[in-house]
């Protein structure tokens, strides 16, 4: 976490109010599957949790629901209160299309029953009841549970989604990457086939997806340097200008970078 944030507003503040914990997924799923996650929360006060999710599908249990939770266009809210505890399955970008019986921009800015999209889910979402909403270990067993389901639905040969994965993700990796136009040409695509294969498998579009990496760049870059040179972030992250990159960044985390600069080194 003191790595890598992405995704999280504020982390350093809210990790002061819950655990976050991640753990790889078993190696025949990391094809499609980017980690399991485990937070885990004791409070006196309600807290929310502000979160720009990745561009992916989150499988989340509690105790008693088991939901899929589809990519987003826009800032989620986590309530935390009293005690109690949260277990995911966050897929690769493109790694939930194998296992959905639709395109993924049919799930998009949508939380539904695990059994509504994953055929057979209905044991998941029994198990799910009979745990312990106050004590996180009892989550433990269900991981192995969910693992075994997946690897049950996972195809055997390639899925051409991978090959949309391994576009998504280089994107994410090189920061350079700023235009649609730029990586269709870059992958040998044109721009309407590459915006056909986000929208079926990622269910965002390339831009989206594009100005998602690039958000959390210049977050965590806000949250880890000290006192960015703001006009020359722009300009690495494909922003016109510094007021560009302002307004967008205002507009989607709530406070300008600068600020939001100086309440994560506090809170550090």
């Amino acid at each position: 976490m003191a790595e890598d944030a992405r995704g999280i507003i504020d982390p350093d503040r809210g990790l002061t109010r819950f655990r976050l914990d991640r753990a790889a997924p078993e190696p025949g799923l990391a094809r499609f599957v980017d980690r399991h996650w485990t937070a885990s929360w004791e409070l006196r006060e309600p807290y929310t949790q502000r979160v720009l999710a990745h561009p992916v599908v989150n499988l989340v249990f509690t105790a008693g629901t088991a939901v899929v939770h589809g990519p987003t266009t826009r800032i989620g809210r986590r309530y935390l209160v009293g005690r109690g505890w949260a277990l995911g399955v966050m897929f690769r970008p493109a790694g939930f299309r194998p296992f959905a019986d639709r395109p993924l921009s049919d799930l998009v800015d949508l939380s539904l029953p695990a059994g509504e999209v994953l055929p057979g889910a209905a044991e998941l979402e029994r198990e799910a009841r009979r745990l312990d909403p106050a004590d996180p270990a009892s989550a433990v067993p269900l991981t192995a549970l969910v693992e075994e389901f997946l690897a049950g639905l996972a195809p055997a040969g390639r899925h051409p989604a991978e090959d949309t994965r391994d576009i998504a993700e280089r994107v994410a990796a090189d920061p350079a990457v700023t235009s649609v136009a730029e990586l269709a040409e870059r992958e040998g695509l044109g721009v309407r086939r590459l915006q056909r294969r986000f929208s079926d498998h990622l269910g965002l579009s390339p831009k989206t997806v594009i100005r998602r990496y690039r958000f959390y760049e210049a977050a965590e870059r806000a949250r880890l340097g000290e006192r960015p040179d703001w006009g020359r972030l722009a300009a690495d992250l494909g922003f016109s200008d510094q007021s560009h990159l302002t307004r967008e960044f205002t507009s989607v985390i709530g406070v300008p970078p600068g600020r939001y600069s100086e309440a994560t080194r506090a809170a550090r």
